[in-house]
């Protein structure tokens, strides 16, 4: 459905966009995540044919973006971070409006789009008065009245209350039943929550390309083990974890009930738990918590865009 190959994107001596290549099919969720300046809006952007990349070819379907934007536009609906909606207008006359652009005839496809987005009750009202989640599934319907094939959200859920977050997320995950979306943000719970799939980039490099259920997995060669006990001071308890087979580093963590507590780095696939409960059960202290932790997305987000997370 969608090919990036080789693709770069310069603006001017800035190299935004470096080289980048990915496959996306037809029917997923795909998250693209990356820090502020990452290339994530410039590569939607070259997506949605307003930039032009500096090299490289961008194919959907079966159209060229440099050789058939106007075929590839009609694939696409795209809704950027703000929604630009015309405030003076009723939600409505604003659907007709938009539909009239696409050569949509009569309202049918405009109730049809109102009831999937959510926002039936709330044709009769002006934009200027709506929340700004009502807003967002103007935008949305916006995006999706031609019926497009491909759905690019740029920051779809920024500046949302969590209840509005929750009916976002769900209305996606819906829609990313029959089409194939495409979901930029900088909120890693919510491309946990609703992507089948996660693209990161850095400083304009692709860094990971993963299903959501592999990402972690991939990347995780080294769990986190989580002790508190009582009776030991933390200098006692470091260095009877570094004594582990297979530990790692060892770093203090806090404890708001007193407790002395580190979190140990496993060098090893092996369960670090079983000789770090016989530890402290030889030198009599009083166990709290033995926990593991495997790496979690913000975990290998952080080390893949230089986030200093070990």
């Amino acid at each position: 459905m969608i090919s990036v190959n080789g693709v770069t994107k310069y603006y001017g001596n800035f190299c935004a966009v470096n080289n980048i290549s990915f496959t996306i099919r037809k029917g997923e969720i795909t998250g693209l995540l990356g820090p502020n300046g990452a290339g994530k809006t410039t590569t939607l952007r070259m997506l949605t044919c307003y930039l032009r990349p500096s090299a490289g070819k961008i194919t959907l379907g079966d159209y060229l973006v440099d050789e058939n934007p106007l075929e590839v536009k009609r694939m696409i609906g795209y809704l950027p971070e703000s929604a630009p909606l015309y405030a003076d207008m009723l939600v409505y006359d604003y659907l007709v409006y938009v539909g009239k652009i696409h050569a949509i005839q009569g309202d049918a496809r405009i109730r049809e789009i109102a009831a999937v987005c959510g926002i039936t009750e709330i044709m009769h009202k002006n934009i200027s008065e709506l929340s700004k989640g009502y807003r967002q599934r103007v935008g949305l319907a916006h995006a999706m009245i031609h019926d497009p094939d491909i759905l690019i959200l740029d920051e779809p859920t920024s500046g949302l209350d969590p209840n509005q977050i929750i009916e976002i997320r769900t209305l996606i995950k819906e829609i990313g039943k029959k089409k194939t979306v495409i979901l930029s943000t900088h909120i890693l719970s919510e491309v946990e929550a609703t992507c089948d799939r996660v693209i990161i980039i850095d400083r304009g490099t692709l860094v990971a390309d993963s299903r959501m259920a592999d990402i972690t997995s991939g990347h995780n060669k080294k769990a986190r083990l989580m002790v508190r006990v009582k009776g030991a001071d933390y200098d006692a308890l470091s260095s009877a974890l570094k004594a582990l087979p297979g530990a790692g580093s060892v770093t203090r963590a806090d404890d708001p009930d007193g407790l002395t507590a580190a979190v140990v780095a496993s060098e090893t696939t092996d369960d670090l738990r079983p000789a770090a409960y016989a530890a402290v059960k030889d030198r009599g202290w009083t166990l709290y918590e033995l926990s593991r932790e495997h790496e979690t997305l913000e975990h290998v987000f952080r080390r893949l865009t230089k986030g200093g997370l070990q």
